[in-house]
């Protein structure tokens, strides 16, 4: 059982450098609490500076993934500065889960809402259970979900994200994967092994060409299609120069495995 000394966020990290932060909070449904933020925050700041980190997962204890800001501290604070400074500390951290070299996977196991919504539709990737179900609800109490909006119209076709903000309506995890705001659905027992399966996947490729390609999946997103093509040309010329894209280019010609693939079978 959870007590007062038990740490909002739990984090561990095995010996391929894939680390694992749980929301830990499972009696206020891992609402996303200034505690909360912080902490992620800083745990975010260590992976970021892991050289040996290859991907992270995003995990929550309980019946429910994350169900967004803390309500009862928001109306506690009835201020114009501190719902700034709250939504900025949000905006930063989220920011930080794209800004990270490594690949962020969502381990959804139960109910994401609102800011919870978008912390999955932050993260690179998500897997669900057949149970989850997903909502940007805070019109349901007079709040349109704004900074949530973010991610989710970068995730979901528009109409389909304004449907979702405008009425409050939540989606099951089959539509959520139809709309394209997850990755895959599986039922609950088979959560850790359908992560398993994209971590094997990820892992398995060189660290550098992934860190790379992130970077620039999300820049050439927010720009022009030709200034795209420019940034994505340039890092591809500079992804060839890395010694991993020589050597596989190299074993391809050759019909062989590259060095740094069978070294990591060893």
């Amino acid at each position: 059982m959870l007590n007062s000394s038990d740490p909002p966020v739990l984090h561990t990290r095995d010996a391929r450098g894939v680390h694992v932060l749980t929301l830990n909070q499972p009696k206020s449904f891992n609402v996303l609490s200034e505690t909360v933020l912080a902490e992620l925050q800083r745990l975010l700041g260590e992976i970021g500076a892991d050289a040996d980190a290859r991907a992270l997962v995003i995990a929550a204890e309980g019946k429910a993934f994350c169900a967004g800001h803390d309500l009862k501290q928001m109306k506690a604070n009835p201020q114009l500065d501190y719902y700034q400074r709250l939504f900025a500390q949000c905006s930063k951290m989220m920011l930080s889960i794209m800004k990270l070299p490594v690949p962020v996977i969502a381990r959804v196991q139960g109910l994401a809402t609102a800011a919870g919504c978008q912390l999955v539709a932050q993260c690179d990737l998500a897997v669900a259970a057949s149970t989850a179900r997903f909502g940007v609800n805070g019109i349901d109490v007079g709040l349109f979900c704004a900074t949530p909006s973010v991610p989710l119209v970068r995730n979901l076709p528009a109409k389909q994200a304004m449907e979702m903000l405008l009425t409050g309506k939540f989606i099951d995890a089959p539509e959520a994967l139809e709309r394209g705001l997850i990755n895959r659905v599986v039922l609950a027992d088979q959560l850790d092994t359908a992560i398993e399966e994209l971590l094997d996947a990820i892992c398995a490729k060189p660290r550098e060409a992934v860190a790379v390609g992130k970077q620039l999946f999300y820049q050439q997103r927010e720009i022009g299609i030709e200034a795209a093509y420019q940034l994505a040309g340039q890092a591809m010329a500079c992804n060839m120069m890395f010694d991993v894209a020589q050597e596989g280019v190299q074993a391809f010609i050759d019909k062989r495995e590259p060095a740094w693939r069978r070294s990591r079978k060893d």
